[in-house]
């Protein structure tokens, strides 16, 4: 305990370093930036600076970087030396305000849809004081924003800053007519998001160029054993694994990441990290980091951290929940119920809120957790299907039914749990149950939004779902400032927005294929890949709230459609080329040696004896030989859709021609090679089977 409590954010310059090593009247004003979300004071960035660069040297570092999240997904990072010459032929460590403040990268080497030409390179960084600095490899680094020369984001975390603005500027507007929240100044979205991840031996995924070019498997038979036993869920943590995770946690713990909960997950060298919740912005960049230690402790452990939405069929894939909800500066949760929810105005105002955000902005929900790697798990019995819809379980339901009756809520006192053990201690039992089959679920004090994809940034998630919330709070606002009845307007109010939303909410199996139909005659959207949803991103009642709140402008806004959808064919595109290259250099040279010995075999038999029998041979050389030339035709096929592919040039429609035309194509010429894999011995197929990938780590 001593030992965790002395290095959890050794690596950081936080509060208490900050505190400690800034003189008081800086520490003063730097902190009004941080919690009270003031301009920062430009005298303050040196001295800033300074301290920062004291205390990271004092720490080893001898570099600093503008650490930021452009629009690939990763973080980037360019490295430079504290040092500067002096006249006398040596060096001084120095580091300035303005280095501290502001970096100059290539914006034209950045996804930009269209923002940027190649030519035109210009680019700025703009340090995040929200974020603290950090030192990582020897380098300190500085978490920032990233735009472009002509002043539009380029990055994943200017919209997010902005999207927690524009929900703090309009929830306090609600709150402010309330009695009681004459303190509140500002709110914060906090999140901690659930990290699934596979681990497996680094000597059998250095023999799957799958995996190494994309990261999932694309051929892949079952292997006997799968996760029918339901065993490895929560299961005994191997040595070597629990190894791993231990060195995992004390990584992060460095950097002030509050890994929290660890365990197997349910499909086979499946696992699990969660994290305790932190302003989102920060949890942002914390996933980020913790995605980045995952793979680097992993190969120190001879091991492969596979952070893919789905890296094998046939068993789950890896989510990231995202549990979001919001809290004021006083430190009030304003999505806790309290003791009695069916009383509490404030608490079902922003319930309603929330419900009518999902509902009306089920798009842009489902855009944000869209990926080619995640249309692989949405609506498989794995994962949440892609239709949005909310639950809140049995309390809440009957809670906002007796509002829409009119009728009193009758409050149920809690129950005690009947395990029917004498010795077992007795604990309250929960006003409702947890449905996993849910993608925005109410667990008690928060929303957890379990559509997102394991490798995800989860930034965009939540600036659709702050931008959202801040869309309807603010309508909210405007209808119930000028009230003469506060009470009876707000009663109103909610009531409205129950009935007019009520569509959205399902307590029920999300799995089941009734669901599906229901949904549909709900009116609700069933958006099953990231084409189909991208297409909703630029409708016109997204751009104008985008505008209203200040998330994206047009330009941002088209450019992230452009760019999402470039992203999606790219991918698509690498996993074709990668099939076919394996295709032609492994199966089929493979399919085609082994149909030749089988045809030795048989002649050698037939020539001893021709009443040998050599029936099994000839029988399975038809088979081997069959699908060599099914095969064969497949990746010719498949060839000729990839090179087609080409002619296409707007970017929604060549993301759709790959989701029709490639991707079918992709499933054919697996299912071929798959069932080889079955009739080929195990010593000549040239790749690990599912079996040693997923029991490779012992």
């Amino acid at each position: 305990m001593d030992k965790v409590t002395s290095i959890f954010g050794e690596n950081v310059f936080n509060e208490a370093t900050m505190k400690a090593r800034l003189p008081k009247e800086t520490y003063k004003q730097l902190m009004k930036t941080i919690e009270g979300g003031e301009k920062l004071d430009p005298s303050v960035a040196n001295v800033v600076a300074n301290a920062m660069k004291d205390w990271a040297i004092e720490k080893g570092a001898t570099h600093f970087t503008h650490w930021f999240q452009p629009l690939t997904g990763v973080t980037a990072e360019k490295h430079d030396a504290f040092i500067q010459p002096t006249k006398e032929g040596g060096i001084i460590m120095e580091f300035s305000g303005k280095e501290l403040v502001q970096g100059e990268p290539d914006a034209s080497s950045f996804p930009s849809g269209g923002i940027r030409a190649t030519f035109e390179a210009r680019g700025y960084t703009a340090w995040d004081p929200t974020s603290y600095a950090f030192i990582k490899d020897g380098t300190l680094c500085i978490p920032t924003a990233f735009c472009s020369y002509t002043g539009e984001a380029l990055d994943k975390k200017t919209p997010l800053l902005r999207s927690m603005e524009a929900i703090s500027k309009q929830a306090v507007r609600v709150l402010k007519l309330f009695d009681g929240n004459e303190a509140v100044t500002s709110v914060k979205t906090t999140v901690g998001p659930e990290q699934e991840y596979f681990l497996v031996d680094k000597s059998v995924y250095d023999k799957r160029p799958d995996l190494i070019y994309t990261g999932r498997t694309l051929f892949g038979a079952k292997a006997p054993k799968g996760q029918e036993l339901e065993d490895h869920y929560f299961g005994m943590i191997k040595p070597r694994v629990q190894a791993f995770m231990k060195d995992l946690n004390e990584e992060l713990w460095k950097l002030g990441i509050l890994a929290k909960t660890e365990h197997n997950e349910v499909a086979p060298a499946q696992h699990e990290l969660a994290p305790i919740f932190s302003t989102t912005n920060l949890a942002c960049d914390h996933n980020q980091l913790t995605m980045e230690m995952m793979r680097k402790v992993a190969s120190k452990h001879g091991m492969v951290c596979l952070l893919h939405e789905k890296p094998f069929a046939g068993v789950n894939g890896s989510g990231k929940h995202n549990n979001w909800s919001i809290s004021t500066n006083t430190g009030k949760n304003l999505l806790d119920p309290g003791a009695t929810p069916d009383q509490n105005a404030q608490f079902l105002l922003f319930l309603a809120a929330v419900i009518r955000a999902v509902d009306e902005h089920q798009d842009l929900l489902r855009i944000s957790v869209a990926s080619a790697g995640n249309d692989h798990r949405l609506g498989a019995n794995e994962a949440p299907p892609a239709i949005i819809s909310i639950f809140l379980g049995d309390e809440l339901t009957a809670i906002l039914e007796a509002l829409e009756s009119g009728k009193p809520y009758g409050a149920h006192a809690k129950e005690k749990m009947q395990i029917g053990v004498t010795v077992l201690p007795d604990f309250n039992k929960d006003t409702t149950d947890r449905n996993r089959t849910s993608p925005f679920a109410f667990t008690g004090n928060k929303f957890e939004f379990r559509s997102l994809g394991s490798n995800d940034s989860i930034a965009c998630c939540n600036i659709m779902l702050n931008t959202a919330v801040a869309d309807i709070l603010s309508q909210f606002a405007d209808e119930l400032e000028g009230a003469k009845d506060l009470k009876a307007a707000v009663s109103a109010l909610i009531l409205k927005t129950i009935k007019e939303h009520k569509r959205i909410i399902f307590n029920g199996n999300g799995y089941s294929d009734e669901w599906v139909k229901e949904a549909e005659s709900r009116g609700l959207l069933n958006l099953k890949t990231t084409p189909e949803a991208l297409a909703h991103l630029c409708d016109k009642q997204n751009m104008d709230m985008f505008a209203k709140h200040g998330i994206f402008t047009d330009v941002e806004a088209k450019s992230r459609f452009e760019i999402q959808n470039e992203n999606y064919s790219k991918i698509i595109n690498i996993e074709a080329l990668t099939m076919i290259d394996m295709t032609k250099k492994l199966y089929l040279p493979v399919a085609s040696s082994y149909a030749n010995e089988l045809a030795g075999v048989v002649a050698s038999k037939k020539a001893v004896d021709a009443e040998i029998d050599a029936s099994y041979e000839t029988e399975l050389l038809k088979k081997v030989s069959a699908l060599t030339a099914e095969i064969y035709s497949k990746v010719q096929a498949l060839e000729k859709a990839e090179c087609n592919a080409q002619t296409v040039s707007e970017a929604g429609e060549v993301a759709s021609y790959f989701c029709t035309k490639v991707i079918p194509l992709m499933n054919e010429l697996r299912a071929n090679v798959d069932e080889l894999e079955g009739y080929v011995p195990s010593a000549k197929w040239p790749v690990p089977s599912y079996g040693d990938l997923l029991y490779s780590v012992r």
